[in-house]
């Protein structure tokens, strides 16, 4: 149960004066709720500002400078009415202070509305932006009009927020205003002794100050009140981490502790020694898999660091325990790439494994279930239809679960109660920032992968103008005159009427004209196997030139593709370029990757493309895209359904995030059941920041 004190927040918005059905709508769209979801109080008070207007400036006419925001004392001289019939002609009222004149226009307006709020003769405080109009001052719109008794009520610093077309600011702050005198008295979570070292003030006195500013720095994200509320949400997610993953602790583990035979084996058929990396994270994992407890391990390593053979040796020592293991990815392409790497490893070594997505139908798919749940397959590769209600196994001993950012939490867990205390191995081929890491997998212990294996030769990065584009297609003619397999990725599938982007059919189609049956397109909108007839084209040297959108983007391998041409670069994510880069550079030849960009460059593009020929160190790519875009961009959380944070920006309050871990572990190592005085005001937070799920797993000891 929702502690009653913040029942006041969490009631439909439309309880506040002035929200009607209609209104709420248009606020759906800017409080990040689901779109069939009625925002409530509390989002209207999470709706932080993007920066904020000083109305402290109260110049004479004849210094206003114009181009800023101003607030002047007037005397109302006249209206102007348009003349009849021309609606389009503004509503002009004509004023002065002694020292200049102001004209005051409106277009549409009522004019009964302006006679009342503007009358002539009267003296009033006008608010807004000052502009110079055929050699006249004008205020085109004023934000505020109030008489002498009423300057009391014009906030001086007034916030500015996101807003949606149809909500004006005057109905966001209207409608923020009266959801701030819904603000309850919670209990204090935070300790008293860091709230004064870090001179934070209360939370509501924070959410005050935030949207009712004193100083135009109370609405900068690095301020106090924000700050105090970003380190609210570090430490209910960090909380709810730690007790979701004390719960899969205290279901114990079962000792899975394999003879190294398997290993041995498949250590034996590989063409190259393990990287002391891969070999640490391999003494991490069985040591996990022998402990008493269940592990939850995040593997992550750099494009083409072997992550796939760290999974399928922990695997191999689940199965040497006579147990079984699968491995789930995101996609269909990158579990049949797993698939390619495990199947040759697996049959060198005796492991039976099967495969299982939604391409799986019929007597193949009947027959692969029954061999699953009689314990004949040791090893099942698929996609989420891992973790479908008809899938059963004989004795799910680990789950390794690939690209983890594309799958939920649940979606982990839903595979991990396939079996009886199920060990977890999670893997993502994104090296994430640390702040992420805690933020996203603050339950897991983490391994990573740095070195590329041996033999992987540097890759020549180059940014090329669209304007160079017949020099690109000479190159790559040249390229294909060698016998070089080339991969040229576009962004979008087909052309658009409201872009300009080159679409993969109409470079495909370009590109085959020139170069005939040696060009071929792969992109997600095509079948299955359509899909895997490219691919194979491409893998065997049938095509040498292969036109795809990002589909190509993860595990895809073909050694011998030495050659990426990337059109509009610009339009691509950080991770998103490097991860398509580390599609070349697999194999003995030297690899070549052009980054085709639309001139001129913005800034971010350009700060993108700069550090792209720079490095190749995706650790290092991770952290500048951080900088870049922020944390719902770089884990692609904004189209995963991931949750991103409502109030703390990472970029902001990174910084803070250690200490909301530590305050954390302390916490829940002193006070594991959150029974205390302190204990109970932290369940308050929980339930604030909608991190119920950790209460009930309290409660479900």
């Amino acid at each position: 149960m929702r502690p009653a004190v913040l029942n006041p927040l969490f009631a439909s918005i439309t309880a506040l004066p002035g929200v009607g059905p209609k209104v709420e709508k248009l606020f759906r769209r800017i409080v990040g709720r689901d779109r069939d979801d009625v925002p409530r109080v509390i989002d209207l008070l999470f709706h932080m500002p993007t920066g904020s207007i000083d109305r402290r400036a109260r110049p004479r006419l004849r210094d206003v400078v114009p181009g800023t925001v101003a607030t002047v004392a007037v005397t109302v001289e006249r209206h102007r009415v348009p003349p009849p019939g021309r609606s389009r002609a503004p509503y002009l009222i004509y004023a002065s202070d002694g020292t200049g004149d102001l004209v005051i226009a409106y277009f549409n307006a009522r004019r009964d509305y302006l006679e009342k709020l503007l009358p002539v003769g009267a003296r009033r405080y006008v608010s807004g932006t000052v502009a110079l109009y055929d050699g006249m001052l004008q205020m085109a719109h004023p934000d505020r009009v109030v008489a002498e008794s009423e300057l009391e009520t014009l906030p001086l610093i007034e916030p500015v927020y996101p807003l949606t077309e149809g909500l004006t600011a005057n109905q966001v702050r209207r409608a923020i205003e009266a959801a701030l005198t819904k603000l309850p008295a919670p209990p204090e979570w935070q300790d008293a002794a860091f709230l004064a070292r870090s001179g934070f003030p209360s939370f509501g006195a924070a959410l005050q100050r935030v949207h009712r500013p004193a100083e135009p720095g109370d609405v900068l994200a690095g301020s106090p009140a924000w700050s105090r509320l970003a380190y609210d949400e570090f430490l209910a997610g960090q909380l709810a981490l730690m007790l979701v993953r004390a719960h899969m602790r205290r279901a114990s583990g079962r000792c899975t502790e394999g003879d190294g035979r398997l290993r041995a084996r498949i250590v034996a058929a590989l063409p190259y020694t393990l990287t002391p990396s891969q070999s640490r994270a391999l003494g991490d994992i069985a040591a996990d898999l022998a402990g008493p407890e269940r592990m939850l391990r995040l593997l992550q390593g750099d494009v083409g660091s072997g992550k796939t053979v760290v999974a399928l040796l922990a695997c191999a020592a689940a199965i040497e325990a006579g147990r079984q293991a699968a491995v789930m990815a995101p996609t269909e392409i990158l579990a049949r790439q797993h698939l390619k790497t495990i199947a040759p490893l697996a049959e060198a070594t005796g492991i039976r494994f099967g495969v299982l997505t939604g391409r799986e139908r019929g007597r193949e798919r009947a027959d692969t279930l029954d061999k699953l749940a009689r314990g004949e397959i040791d090893l099942l590769v698929g996609t989420h239809a891992l973790f479908q209600a008809e899938v059963a196994f004989s004795d799910l001993a680990l789950a390794v679960v690939d690209e983890q950012h594309r799958f939920g939490v649940h979606q982990r867990l839903a595979l991990a109660q396939k079996g009886r205390a199920v060990d977890v191995l999670v893997m993502t081929a994104t090296p994430i920032p640390r702040t992420l890491v805690l933020t996203y997998f603050g339950d897991m212990d983490v391994s990573e992968l740095r070195e590329k294996p041996a033999g992987r030769k540097p890759i020549d990065t180059r940014a090329i103008p669209l304007e160079r584009l017949d020099d690109v297609i000479a190159a790559v003619g040249r390229a294909l005159g060698e016998g070089r397999r080339i991969y040229w990725v576009c962004p979008l599938v087909e052309e658009s009427e409201t872009t300009d982007l080159a679409a993969a059919e109409a470079r495909f189609r370009a590109l085959k004209q020139i170069f005939g049956d040696a060009a071929d397109l792969v992109h997600g909108r095509m079948k299955g196997a359509e899909k895997d007839k490219a691919m194979a084209r491409f893998a065997a040297g049938e095509t040498g030139l292969l036109v795809a959108t990002t589909v190509i983007e993860v595990g895809v391998d073909v050694p011998e593709a030495s050659v990426m041409v990337i059109e509009h670069a610009e339009r691509f994510g950080l991770a998103q370029l490097h991860q398509l880069r580390g599609r070349i550079g697999r194999g003995a030849a030297r690899s070549t990757c052009l980054l085709l960009y639309k001139a001129p460059l913005g800034e971010a593009a350009k700060a993108r493309l700069a550090i792209m020929r720079e490095t190749e160190d995706g650790f290092r790519i991770a952290e500048e895209d951080l900088k870049l875009r922020g944390e719902g961009d770089v884990l692609g959380t904004r189209q995963s359904g991931m949750p991103g944070f409502r109030v703390a920006r990472i970029e902001a309050h990174g910084a803070l995030l250690q200490t909301a871990r530590d305050d954390a572990a302390l916490i829940l190592a002193r006070d594991p059941e959150l029974k205390s005085p302190r204990g109970e005001a932290l369940r308050t937070l929980l339930y604030l920041f909608e991190r119920d799920e950790a209460v009930r797993l309290l409660r479900a000891g």
